[in-house]
């Protein structure tokens, strides 16, 4: 890594597999139109070297509200981010009224558990700003 790389402001999180997309679309037929479906969020505002390790991720809830609708997921066991916030894929949007940050507002409002955990694959990602 690159001394450039690492004093880099950015995000981590965990990008979700296809292998794992494909089915979740199944199960989760999007509510508006634009899919997102791309990452779980774990940390804001660090540098490249401080991407998490590897993790077992599960989704556990769903939420929709107006004009979003999210995942929420179980990183090694917990759905709570260092932040406080919860941990979630942002999973389809309409984006004439919301933006894929908005999920952190939607899940202060509650989710709904779902009956039984979903296993999904994700790999730890640093996302410069």
């Amino acid at each position: 890594m690159k001394h450039s790389d690492v004093t880099k402001k950015g995000y981590t999180g965990y990008v979700l597999h296809n292998e794992s997309r494909g089915p979740l679309t199944k199960l989760f037929p999007q509510e508006f139109p634009k899919l997102i479906g791309h990452h779980i969020t774990h940390k804001f505002g660090v540098t490249a070297d401080q991407v998490p390790d590897e993790a077992d991720a599960q989704v556990v809830g769903h939420a929709v509200g107006d004009g979003i609708e999210a995942l929420v997921v179980s990183i090694n066991g917990s759905t709570d981010r260092p932040d406080g916030s919860t941990y979630h894929i942002t999973w389809s949007l309409d984006p004439d009224k919301k933006k894929p940050k908005d999920s952190n507002d939607l899940l202060k409002n509650g989710w709904e558990k779902l009956p039984k955990p979903i296993d999904i694959k994700v790999s730890p990602k640093f996302f410069s700003f």
